[in-house]
């Protein structure tokens, strides 16, 4: 990934948070016939390992969990927010028209090896606690329990677990850093504005985190 030193994120926390707050990740692989990706909703477990480990399953008819058998390495990225970025956006343009578009967004690139965890408990363990996770929001939690036994069962065995150990983690935020601080609010402002508030706020963010470092 290209990556000025100005669009860099090298804080874990900040990392991490970003992965829980957005856990549908792209695993990608490469193997005998190319590269591939499968789309994977993650569970991140942030103090395991240097810097942290990621649990996920994937069906057992998928054929990429036989080719991580080896403990290949591989590349997760996860991507947050994102959104075109207007020159109209600038005050600057009023005075200087070389202006150019741009498209602002966050991402983050953990690699590391695989674990393959074919067993029932590994398994049935993972999915109860994304479902924990990811029911807390609701009125009135599903659990699996909701379920029939035979059914849950059935549904587990034919899920394969995948354990990543994370050797290598990366950001890139690129939020207008780089732009004088006026352009930079402005298109923040602009952002939030028409309703992408996350994105608009992470600038705003970005550019006192800068200031006071």
């Amino acid at each position: 990934m290209y990556l000025p030193g100005h669009f860099e994120e090298s804080r874990r926390e900040v990392l991490h948070a970003m992965m829980q707050a957005h856990p549908l990740g792209a695993l990608v692989t490469y193997g005998e016939h190319g590269l591939d990706a499968n789309h994977v909703p993650f569970e991140l477990v942030p103090h395991s390992g240097e810097f942290g480990t990621l649990h996920a399953h994937v069906a057992r008819a998928n054929p990429v969990w036989k080719l991580l058998n080896g403990g290949e390495e591989v590349l997760v990225i996860f991507r947050a927010d994102d959104a075109y970025i207007s020159p109209n956006w600038y005050p600057g343009k009023q005075t200087n028209e070389k202006q150019v578009p741009t498209w602002n967004y966050r991402v983050v690139h953990a690699r590391g090896r695989v674990v393959i965890h074919d067993e029932d408990a590994y398994v049935r363990a993972l999915v109860a606690r994304l479902t924990q996770q990811h029911e807390s929001s609701q009125a009135v939690p599903w659990k699996m329990a909701d379920a029939p036994t035979d059914y849950i069962d059935s549904m587990v065995r034919a899920i394969v677990g995948i354990e990543i150990d994370i050797t290598h983690l990366i950001g890139k935020f690129k939020l207008s850093q780089n732009r004088p601080g006026a352009d930079r609010i402005g298109a923040a402002e602009a952002l939030i504005a028409q309703g992408d508030t996350a994105l608009g706020q992470a600038m705003l963010d970005a550019g006192a985190v800068r200031a006071h470092p």
